[in-house]
């Protein structure tokens, strides 16, 4: 289990397997995307985003082509299976319906290219079963990739729950925190700095109010991680209509203040030291990759798979377009969640409404924390287990995993609480590795190994347009001169 799952059901359309790929990317991401790409500048920052919703759109058709490659490899190991078990193909149990078309060279081996004299064989490649990321890196990796994908992977994971644990504390800290600055004490950023007390009066500082809803998030959701969470279906419907509502509010919000002229935002046309952290932020807000399998294979026609991610991709960057460039001109000081921006009389004297958008973090990555944390501790035991097996102890399988999964995102939440940064660690190191170099190793493998199998002369439906070798090189390239700046960047600016 490497991603978070939907419910296995009827197939669906591609217009539903759309709406179902933009509400998985835009989520958390987009929260911490208009203060990022203020502080890159509004033409740098929309240089990079499009550039970086090109390589995410990239890579997507490289895991979608690998998909279609697991599919193929399994069926070509199970008539091989057949082939030296003696066992005759009209009798035996098929994969697919079309497999009774494909010929199996007499005295073929494990090398041998199998082809077809029918135009059938191109249904080799027909996604029909989920394949999971995990799966596919044991069908094309060596042990020891494998193992690297899995704690690659275990690490996002991680780095998302950190994210969790921290937004939603930090979202009900500044709800039930009142006090503000009075006139001769405002900033320049009008912050309030950590030690500055919850309530007038108060000794409790917001530092303190912050941790104390860490804990009782964690007291109240960490349980979760002991079990398994089934029936997901009508918590999605209600993160879905509550997402909706509060971008929509936002973005309108927002607009209504510029055409009012009341904007107060001034955002650079171009500052570089934004640059690592919203990188980070971008490959985070565009991360689909993990939870592909779920998403495509239920789809009907996946004929225009292509086209689908095309419109898909161009649909949530004009997105992330209007909601950030909308809330870097109308505000001069961003939050690092852009729903706290609104969580002020100033800019919206309707108190449900401030409430509401400050409380929107709440709802959806509370449902969200259970599923990702259990996801997390199956991915865990992978790295330990292989074939599903579980530990001959009933305290290691219970216990000690979900502790495990547990309380590294907590502590940290615990350290920090600054949501867009966590966000760009997340996204530059374990999210570049997840949506650059994993897709671009599994391709590169998976052709290589078809190939093999199957010849050159049985095509794959779902091959990726950016088919040259140049697109997996350039993609690891980029990957490693990207996570390399924001290394040097980070260590420059601790200095």
């Amino acid at each position: 289990m490497v991603g978070v799952e939907m419910e296995q059901g009827a197939l669906y359309s591609p217009v539903v397997g759309l709406i179902y790929v933009f509400n998985l990317i835009v989520g958390t991401g987009a929260l911490t995307m208009p203060k990022a790409l203020g502080e890159t500048g509004w033409l740098l920052g929309l240089v990079l985003i499009i550039a970086l919703a090109f390589m995410s759109y990239m890579t997507v058709t490289f895991v979608v082509e690998s998909m279609a490659s697991a599919n193929a490899m399994i069926r070509w190991k199970h008539l091989q299976r057949m082939k030296k078990s003696g066992e005759n193909k009209a009798d035996s149990l098929m994969v697919d319906d079309f497999t009774d078309q494909i010929v199996v060279p007499s005295g073929a081996n494990d090398k041998t290219p199998l082809l077809s004299g029918s135009t059938d064989s191109a249904h080799f490649y027909d996604i029909t079963q989920k394949i999971e990321m995990g799966q596919m890196a044991r069908l094309f990796f060596n042990i020891w990739g494998v193992r690297l994908f899995y704690v690659v992977l275990a690490i996002y994971l991680y780095g998302d729950l950190a994210i969790y644990a921290a937004a939603v504390p930090k979202s009900l800290r500044d709800v039930a925190c009142t006090y503000t600055l009075s006139t001769n004490q405002t900033n320049h950023s009008n912050i309030l700095p950590e030690n500055a007390p919850c309530w007038s009066g108060a000794e409790l500082t917001r530092l303190n109010a912050y941790r104390i809803f860490v804990a009782a998030f964690t007291f109240l959701l960490g349980p979760f991680m002991f079990f398994n969470v089934q029936k997901t279906k009508y918590l999605q419907i209600f993160t879905t209509i509550m997402r909706w509502a509060a971008f929509l509010m936002m973005i309108i919000i927002a607009a209504i203040r510029l055409i009012k002229g009341q904007g107060q935002g001034h955002p650079p046309v171009a500052n570089f030291t934004g640059v690592p952290n919203f990188f980070g932020v971008c490959v985070y807000s565009f991360m689909c990759h993990h939870s592909l399998p779920s998403l495509v294979t239920p789809i009907r026609n996946k004929s225009k798979l292509k086209v689908l991610f095309s419109a898909d991709y161009i649909l949530i960057l004009g997105f992330y377009l209007l909601l950030s460039y909308t809330g870097i001109f109308a505000f001069s000081n961003i939050k690092d969640l852009y729903t706290l921006s609104f969580n002020t009389d100033s800019v919206i004297s309707v108190k449900f409404i401030q409430y509401f958008l400050a409380l929107f973090p709440v709802f959806t990555l509370s449902t969200n924390f259970p599923i990702i944390g259990i996801t997390l501790r199956e991915n865990i035991k992978s790295i330990f287990y292989r074939d599903g097996r579980k530990s001959r102890y009933f305290c290691i399988d219970r216990l000690v995993f979900p502790i495990v999964t547990l309380l590294p995102p907590v502590i940290v939440a615990l350290i920090t609480e600054d949501v867009e940064f966590l966000v760009g660690i997340t996204g530059s190191y374990a999210g570049s590795a997840i949506q650059y170099i994993v897709p671009a190793a599994l391709v590169y493998y998976s052709r290589r190994d078809m190939n093999l199998a199957l010849g050159s002369e049985v095509k794959n439906t779902q091959k990726s347009p950016f088919a040259s070798v140049f697109w997996v090189g350039f993609t690891l390239i980029w990957a490693l001169s990207c996570i390399s700046f924001v290394t040097v960047n980070h260590i420059i600016t601790k200095k």
